[in-house]
């Protein structure tokens, strides 16, 4: 596992380059509502599904970051997906935990896995907020799949046009 206390947060990131133009939601919870038990480490531990509205025009690819701000840590990556079609408009639940999927190519996150990885937080550490963040990036990212948090970061630094969050919570 990485654990980096000196991460840059995403979020940070796309308000600087950015905004928010992107609606992202999802049919399984609302924004800062308690993300079922099902897309966590103590359910199924499969992604939730998205759906994603008002992509900027000249969206040449989106990416996905999913991460927790609040891990003992410092910022805890759950989830890499990118080189998504600016077509898209929502993942299905359980997307496969695999390099490349039909609806992108998937990064390693900080559990050392590739593809999503739930909320997991430590027991009796509180509730936890995870982020779903949406970047339109002007181009493409060019990366391979297994891609590091810092390399997605990286590679969306300075393309990016537009961005939507949705924020979910977790405690155990």
């Amino acid at each position: 596992m990485i654990f980096l206390r000196r991460k840059k947060n995403p979020l940070e990131i796309a308000k600087n380059e950015a905004e928010q133009v992107i609606e992202v939601t999802s049919p399984a919870f609302k924004h800062g509502e308690r993300i079922p038990r099902k897309y966590t480490c103590e359910g199924e531990d499969i992604s939730p599904p998205l759906r994603f509205e008002n992509i900027p025009d000249n969206t040449a690819e989106l990416a996905l970051i999913m991460y927790d701000p609040d891990a003992p840590i410092g910022i805890f990556h759950h989830w890499l997906l990118y080189d998504i079609s600016p077509d898209t408009k929502e993942l299905p639940e359980n997307i496969p935990k695999e390099d490349e999927t039909e609806y992108g190519v998937q990064g390693r996150n900080d559990f050392g896995r590739i593809g999503y990885g739930g909320p997991c937080p430590p027991r009796g550490h509180g509730r936890h907020r995870y982020y779903f963040l949406v970047l339109a990036l002007r181009e493409e990212t060019g990366l391979t799949a297994g891609a590091r948090p810092s390399d997605v970061l990286e590679a969306v630094k300075d393309k990016i046009i537009g961005y939507g969050v949705l924020m979910g919570t977790y405690s155990r």
